[in-house]
């Protein structure tokens, strides 16, 4: 990668070696290369991450044609450097190996142990990098009953808690458990990761030393319990599905009006005052069962039938509008397509096009870190694969005829 594509980057000097595939490690990748850091993604050869063949949706070149892109992968693997090589074979393990002696961060995502085979573990490469930051992300961590097993995200969302308290209540159609719509706990996962890694380099900064980083996707799942766990600690009782209606604050729910539904997102006694001066029943604010939040919250049951029956004579619209002007959160369920249309995410260029190596213009949504000074997000597309085995390889100093040599052996 050109120096001058990350060179304002607040991790520009930073060299990560990503060993890692599918979502939650890529994830965090991909935040690091968003910053500016050189991430050198390694890839089995000729079938490369997973991800790749998780389609269709494939991205389509510039005359049209299917490519091998699939969007997953697209999704999770933009400002990286694509290196194959087969950690099977003594040459791939010494590449890895000498990647890792330049590297600040080693990302990987194998079981636990996997790696120690091939002499890739965290221990063994500490020898030859003691300051190296070294980050494993596992479905369960490195220690406990589990460490052994794998995992992917709808797993942990069924055995972290997540499901017990998604989607619509069991005595109202279409009860029943409900993962979230997107991988959510891959994606906090490696949030946590990354987070974890710019902790490290912090603490590398004053101390010299290296770390080793243990990222297990059920701690994390039950991490982001967060609200509902501590709702179930103080008071004993198991939070349940309770569809979109917030457990402690109210009114948030999904209300109809006359031509579709509105979120109402009430956040304090204010703006529940507001509210009813809208709709015209000002009383309610004052009402001994409404007036506080907490009142409110044990009456929902009376609030939300004299709510219901208010927003009904309201076109959308006109009431997003009103609330808006009032200062109370108010907003229409966008479905994908609406959400990327928002002005709001356009004026906030959260969609970008970006020159791909198959001569199409490949879509991504943007990082949503902003850097006053700096680029906030990566210079350069998701890599094909293999794309950029010869550059990193002579970037260590091989020569063209040791790299086709390594090549025709089947190592990269």
């Amino acid at each position: 990668m050109n120096d001058t594509q990350r060179s304002s980057g607040p991790l520009s000097h930073i060299r990560v070696l990503d060993l890692s595939r599918i979502l939650a490690a890529p994830w965090a990748g991909q935040i690091l290369a968003d910053m500016g850091a050189d991430v050198i993604k390694v890839e089995r050869p000729g079938s490369g991450d997973d991800t790749r063949s998780w389609g269709p949706p494939f991205l389509r070149d510039a005359d049209g044609n299917e490519t091998r892109e699939a969007s997953y992968f697209l999704a999770v693997n933009r400002g990286k450097r694509s290196i194959t090589v087969s950690l099977d074979k003594p040459e791939g393990q010494r590449i890895v190996r000498e990647l890792a002696r330049h590297a600040d961060v080693v990302l990987e995502n194998y079981k636990a142990g996997a790696l120690a085979r091939y002499g890739l573990d965290e221990a063994s490469l500490r020898q030859i990098n003691p300051g190296l930051i070294y980050c494993s992300v596992t479905g369960f961590g490195q220690t406990g009953p589990r460490r052994d097993q794998a995992a992917y995200d709808f797993l942990i969302q069924a055995m972290g808690g997540l499901m017990s308290v998604t989607g619509e209540r069991d005595d109202k159609p279409g009860g029943g458990p409900q993962k979230v719509g997107i991988p959510i706990v891959d994606l906090m996962t490696g949030m946590y990761a990354a987070v974890s890694i710019l902790g490290a380099l912090a603490q590398r900064e004053r101390t010299g030393r290296g770390e080793a980083i243990d990222i297990g996707m059920l701690d994390v799942q039950v991490a982001m319990l967060s609200n509902q766990a501590m709702n179930y600690l103080v008071s004993g009782k198991a939070p349940r599905r309770n569809g979109n209606a917030h457990p402690n604050i109210q009114p948030q729910d999904v209300y109809t009006c006359a031509d579709g539904d509105v979120v109402l997102v009430v956040g304090n006694d204010g703006q529940f005052a507001k509210l009813c001066e809208v709709l015209s029943c000002a009383q309610w604010a004052t009402d001994v069962r409404f007036a506080t939040n907490a009142q409110r919250v044990r009456n929902i049951a009376v609030l939300s039938g004299l709510l219901r029956e208010q927003l009904l004579q309201w076109q959308r619209h006109r009431l997003i509008a009103a609330l808006d002007d009032a200062g109370v959160p108010c907003g229409p369920i966008n479905d994908v397509a609406g959400a990327l249309e928002d002005p709001q995410v356009r004026a906030r260029q959260m969609l970008l096009h970006m020159p791909h190596a198959s001569g199409a213009q490949v879509p991504q949504i943007a990082s949503p870190i902003r850097f006053g000074q700096a680029p906030s997000h990566a210079q350069t597309p998701p890599p094909l694969l293999g794309q950029h085995s010869d550059e990193v390889l002579a970037e260590l100093g091989y020569g063209a005829a040791e790299i086709s040599a390594l090549r025709a052996a089947g190592a990269i």
